[in-house]
């Protein structure tokens, strides 16, 4: 018996908002229990680890030791224009001239994340990561 992921947590100062940021990005609903002003609140991606958000009363100081790194199913760069539509930002552009790479983002609290090439773009270049 192994150990498994139960969620994936992120402290914040709103946790309403910045599950609401991320559902969009995952593209599943908050469920309508959680209202803003909830202390803490939870998102179900379809296929991955729910997705914990709890308020903290200090804010992000410092980049994150762990960040998640997102495998969209269409292109890289079509995620990143959407993503950034939703709020996030730019932290790093890591994408090659080859169309390798990736690109760091923040969500609307700072916490960075990275969106990698599609598993079709990297099959297309005959990679198996970008790392």
């Amino acid at each position: 018996m192994g150990t498994v992921i139960r969620n994936v947590a992120f402290d914040c100062a709103d946790p309403y908002g910045l599950a609401r940021f991320w559902s969009g990005v995952f593209d599943c609903p908050v469920d309508p229990e959680f209202q803003p002003g909830d202390e803490e609140l939870v998102i179900e991606p379809p296929g991955g680890p729910r997705v914990y958000f709890q308020r903290v009363p200090e804010p992000k100081t410092v980049k994150n030791r762990v960040h998640i790194c997102l495998e969209p199913d269409v292109p890289r760069d079509r995620e990143v224009e959407r993503v950034l539509a939703l709020g996030a930002t730019v932290v790093a552009d890591r994408r090659e001239p080859d169309g390798s790479g990736w690109v760091v983002l923040a969500d609307p609290e700072g916490n960075e994340f990275c969106l990698l090439r599609s598993d079709a773009e990297r099959a297309l270049a005959g990679k198996v990561t970008d790392e």
